[in-house]
């Protein structure tokens, strides 16, 4: 989405550092994908119409409060989505696990004994070849933000 929003729309316009103290009036739900984006048109909770327009690069995670340019204060949610979760109680099977998820660029959420990712079928089968158990789920996505600040373009080389 540009920077076209609807008349009447709440344009969501910052996120705000975790140390402010706001309360939310309001909920916004959005999956992985969605709170990558940082221009977007979305639907509160409660059904308002809104636009995302944060800063390029801006990565949402569930908890984070944005500011809109009314004042009001709005927290995001991870909504619940298909995801993929492969368990071993070996930390081993489990770091091959995420060293060759990583190879594919596969973002993931790793946990204690697991890791998560978006549901595939083709990596699903590859994590088992290599002794995980491996689970379809639906449950809130919210992956590893990134050695690089979660967002920030890099290169392989030089």
């Amino acid at each position: 989405m540009g920077a076209h929003v609807e008349a009447g729309a709440l344009r969501l316009v910052e996120r705000l550092e975790a140390h402010v103290r706001a309360a939310a009036g309001a909920t916004l739900t959005l999956g992985y994908e969605a709170r990558r984006r940082s221009r977007l048109r979305v639907r509160l909770d409660d059904g308002r119409e809104a636009a995302l327009l944060l800063p390029r690069g801006t990565q949402l995670r569930g908890g984070d409060r944005l500011r809109a340019d009314d004042g009001s204060v709005i927290e995001v949610r991870a909504a619940p989505e298909a995801v993929s979760v492969a368990r071993s109680p070996d930390p081993l099977r489990l770091a091959r696990a995420c060293y060759h998820l990583g190879n594919r660029h596969v973002v993931l959420e790793i946990g204690a004994g697991c890791v998560r990712y978006l549901h595939d079928h083709v990596l699903d089968a590859m994590v088992a070849g290599l002794g995980l158990r491996v689970a379809a789920e639906t449950a809130p996505f919210e992956p590893e933000p990134g050695a690089f600040g979660g967002g920030h373009p890099h290169g392989h080389g030089g």
